[in-house]
């Protein structure tokens, strides 16, 4: 027996896990797409030239527990995000939607209900990721890109947006989110489902091996990466701009407008700022949470009958 309940607290544990080993590449991640934002190619002063300078540089200028800025909204986020996320899709999987028959996968299915996860958890975990971005962004002047917000921590940043922009504040952008979660989704559940089935079926490892999981979620991972990343500039970008008297976002007026600016502006390029410290952040956040993940419910449902 499956307790749908149970899977969304492993999900979230899962990713929990993998996000505190990777907010130093998310923070990378962060700066590096909002470097040069707006700006053609050679027109902005190069404050990170690539993944390991800016490491070094946000370690020497900023400190280096700088590194993991935002860390604490980036744990809720990926609790609540993918707690949805994962316990969701699995929730589908339990009731046999993704599969044919024969308990096979279909990919169309997996697809669509890694796309539906993803969108659910996005909303629900909009606001962390707002503050989140806006905690990772914020730098010492010499090497600040992008708007630069006041907040303190989550809770201050929480209470300073509630103030001025009331609770529909706290989801402000939660389309953009939406979208790239949903892209991401779809490409990782499906891809990571498909291709631990087929790993099983080649009988490579004994079954339940840790190993079979490693394999179908680092071939994940590079999927993901090449899906989500032009949303994940754009989500940055919208979630970190400041606002007007009015409420308004000085930059970006949506997603579609966002999209149009960076095209116009960076080029296809732009879409792709950070997407050294986005792979080498989002593979092995794959691997790790898809692991945790995998390991968890085994051990889950292994002691079950146990303590029932």
């Amino acid at each position: 027996m499956t307790d749908n309940r149970v899977e969304f607290v492993l999900g979230g544990i899962a990713a929990c896990g993998a996000g505190f080993f990777t907010n130093p590449l998310e923070v990378v991640k962060t700066r590096m797409q909002l470097q040069g934002e707006l700006q053609a190619r050679g027109m902005y002063t190069v404050h990170y030239r690539n993944v390991f300078h800016a490491f070094y540089k946000i370690g020497r200028t900023d400190g280096i527990l700088s590194l993991q800025s935002g860390l604490v909204p980036a744990l809720w986020y990926q609790l609540f995000m993918n707690g949805v996320r994962l316990g969701a899709f699995q929730c589908f999987t339990n009731l046999g939607l993704t599969k044919d028959e024969n308990g096979r996968p279909i990919w169309w299915k997996s697809v669509c209900a890694g796309a539906l996860a993803g969108v659910l958890g996005a909303s629900v975990g909009s606001p962390m990721y707002m503050l989140k971005t806006h905690l990772q962004s914020k730098a010492t002047s010499m090497i600040a890109v992008g708007h630069q917000h006041e907040h303190t921590s989550m809770a201050d940043g929480f209470r300073s947006i509630y103030r001025i922009r009331g609770v529909f504040g706290l989801w402000r952008g939660v389309e953009a989110a939406m979208l790239r979660v949903m892209v991401g989704s779809a490409a990782q559940l499906s891809t990571f489902s498909y291709a631990k089935h087929y790993i099983e079926d080649m009988q490579i490892n004994s079954p339940g091996h840790i190993l079979t999981a490693f394999y179908a979620s680092c071939l994940s991972g590079v999927v993901v990466v090449v899906c989500m990343t032009p949303f994940d500039v754009m989500s940055t970008r919208i979630y970190n701009q400041g606002f007007d008297s009015n409420g308004k976002g000085v930059a970006y007026k949506n997603v579609f407008d966002c999209f149009a600016k960076i095209c116009r502006t960076e080029g296809v390029w732009g879409f792709y700022k950070g997407w050294a410290p986005q792979f080498l952040r989002l593979a092995p956040h794959t691997v790790l949470s898809l692991v945790f993940w995998e390991k968890s419910r085994q051990m889950y449902y292994q002691y079950l009958p146990a303590n029932s």
